[in-house]
């Protein structure tokens, strides 16, 4: 209870108050006392009366696109929990049907439950061009694959991820890599097919055109059948781990030993990757940290604090079993 607080600090409960508020009108001594009265009892302020002190709702506003596949699903887990430890509550409003009319009825959704500020979740372009001109009384910040502008917009490097599949499999010694995308009208996609091309193009290796995927194993394996037939095929990048496994299981029924045969790159991370046999290499993208960095932004616009600009979140090649050099042709 407040008074508690109050009567073991030796202060009023209007200077608790104040405290709790992060008012100014506080000398540090009593502030001190207070602080430590806290801790000792562990007291958590209602949210009720919090809400009630700061003019707020302690409600945020999440629109999510494409939840069932990792990225998005690890980034919202990752949202809600920042958005917990500070205190709000996530209003969850999935969308299904992704144009601008949707979107529209999402933001008036959101805004009419009084949230203090919305977070969208926009892995296609479909979602984030339906976002693009749409007016909101309250502050917004947008995960968008690929894109990070440093303040409204948060995303991994995904470019540079794909980038670095690639350069691990050059410096092997593999004259060129092949590429498994996933579906068109992902923003994830486009990044990585930009950053395969660009390390290709920089050192001076052929592409060849992507074989498209839908982010599904079985996908994956399709793809896998179609470059399994080519014994030009040493290395492929694949653009999540997920088809990656089915590339995989692929090249294993057409007789093609991974990774001494051919090399596999995935992407993503995913736990089970490190269970394949061989062990899946593949590119480390911290979702949990663009959720953090989204929460923690739209905290900043919601606290009125001057925002200050980051780069986009670094990936990182976890190198496993299933890359290798090339085959020696005698």
């Amino acid at each position: 209870m407040l008074r508690d607080v109050a009567r073991l600090a030796g202060v009023s409960h209007q200077t608790v108050s104040r405290v709790l508020n992060d008012s100014p009108m506080v000398s540090e001594a009593a502030r001190a006392k207070v602080q430590a009265a806290v801790a000792q009892l562990g007291y958590r302020p209602h949210a009720s009366a919090r809400a009630l002190a700061t003019k707020r709702t302690m409600h945020l506003g999440v629109v999510c696109v494409g939840a069932e596949q990792y990225g998005p699903s690890l980034t919202l887990m990752a949202a809600a929990a920042a958005a917990r430890e500070a205190g709000y509550t996530c209003n969850l409003h999935p969308l299904e049907t992704v144009d601008r009319r949707a979107m529209r009825v999402a933001l008036d959704q959101l805004t009419r439950d009084a949230v203090d500020g919305i977070l969208v979740i926009a892995p296609t372009d479909a979602a984030a061009s339906s976002v693009e001109g749409q007016p909101t009384d309250i502050p917004l910040v947008m995960f968008e694959p690929g894109i990070d502008n440093g303040t409204t917009k948060i995303a991994i490097d995904e470019a540079l991820g794909a980038r670095l599949a690639t350069r691990h499999l050059l410096d092997l010694g593999h004259t060129t890599v092949h590429h498994v995308s996933g579906p068109e009208g992902w923003l994830g996609t486009r990044a990585r097919i930009e950053g395969w091309r660009a390390e290709l193009a920089a050192a001076g290796r052929p592409a060849y055109a992507p074989v498209a995927g839908d982010w599904s194993s079985l996908s994956g394996y399709h793809a896998g059948q179609r470059l399994a037939g080519d014994p030009s095929v040493t290395a492929v990048f694949v653009a999540n781990d997920q088809m990656a496994i089915g590339v995989m299981a692929a090249m294993a029924d057409a007789g093609r030993q991974v990774p001494s045969q051919v090399s596999i790159v995935g992407f993503d991370d995913i736990p089970e990757v490190s269970w394949t046999r061989p062990a899946l290499t593949t590119v480390q993208l911290d979702f949990a940290e663009v959720g953090r960095r989204c929460v923690q932004r739209l905290l900043g616009y919601i606290d009125g604090d001057e925002v200050q600009t980051t780069e986009a979140v670094r990936p990182h090649l976890l190198t496993r079993a299933s890359s290798a050099a090339p085959p020696v042709i005698t």
